[in-house]
């Protein structure tokens, strides 16, 4: 029994390294043509630098204003996933202590809305950005990016919410807490890793889009690390050593966000799936 339980602990990780290889493959890729020339880039891809050409990284720094770009996409993302987390985690919280019907409705709503495809309901809000005039704002993206994802941030932390107990906001109550005291000092510490992992993910997806800031951001001074790496490529002809070196310069913040909370990202999931 050891013997086969320990060929099938090697089978496994074996086979998730191979699989681990072929999913970062791409990315590894564009990492090592990224060192090289366009004339060695050209004639095979698959091929390592002959030489380093740490120049490529200096001009895309240059040319897509890399630390503007960064600055933006930053606040861009913490603003967004601070409205996000915190109407998220109140409506949450709401829905499954309040226990009417319109409750019930306004949660399945919710949850209804997570199988609506983006692409439905693109330019009608295009239409409702220029209505309200947050066009050009990352401020008014940032908001829009919050709304995005306040349905599935409501259905984690409602999940969560069913597995405090009760008693303890009851408690609070008389101690005197009101509701916002009762959320901010007992339910919401409770949600620590519900919170990181909400935060974490939807700053990875916000970091990584590129189709709403296209459609929203048209001023280059406000463009995030992805819109600026596509003003590389030219209609003509394209610098694709400085787009590879663009594109990792962009990717690397999310990679090491999500290496230095690797563990809280899984532990939120993982509680997750057994309150859920």
């Amino acid at each position: 029994m050891r013997g086969s339980r320990k060929h099938y602990q090697i089978f496994i990780t074996l086979l998730l390294i191979i699989i681990g290889l072929f999913t970062s493959f791409p990315l590894i890729l564009a990492f090592i043509n990224s060192f090289k020339s366009n004339g060695e880039l050209l004639s095979n891809v698959l091929s390592l630098p002959s030489k380093l050409y740490f120049d490529n990284y200096i001009r895309s720094l240059e040319k897509m204003s890399y630390f503007r770009s960064l600055g933006n996409t930053v606040f861009l993302a913490v603003l967004a996933v601070f409205f996000m987390a915190l109407f998220s985690s109140l409506a949450g919280w709401k829905m499954c202590r309040t226990k009417t019907r319109l409750s019930k409705f306004l949660f399945a709503m919710f949850v209804f809305s997570m199988l609506i495809p983006f692409s439905s309901i693109m330019i009608p809000l295009y239409k409702v950005v220029l209505a309200l005039g947050i066009k050009n704002s990352l401020i008014g993206l940032a908001l829009i990016y919050a709304g995005l994802g306040e349905s599935m941030a409501i259905f984690i932390y409602y999940g969560f919410v069913k597995g405090i107990p009760v008693e303890m906001e009851e408690a609070a109550a008389i101690d005197g807490c009101n509701s916002i005291q009762t959320f901010f000092l007992v339910v919401f510490p409770m949600l620590k890793a519900t919170t990181a992992t909400v935060c974490i993910t939807n700053m990875l997806w916000v970091w990584n889009d590129f189709l709403l800031p296209l459609i929203i951001i048209s001023d280059n001074k406000k463009y995030t690390l992805l819109l600026s790496t596509n003003t590389l490529f030219g209609q003509y002809s394209s610098d694709w050593t400085a787009i590879l070196s663009a594109l990792i310069l962009a990717a690397l913040p999310a990679i090491l966000l999500y290496v230095i909370f690797q563990k809280n990202i899984m532990k939120g999931i993982a509680d997750g799936a057994v309150k859920g």
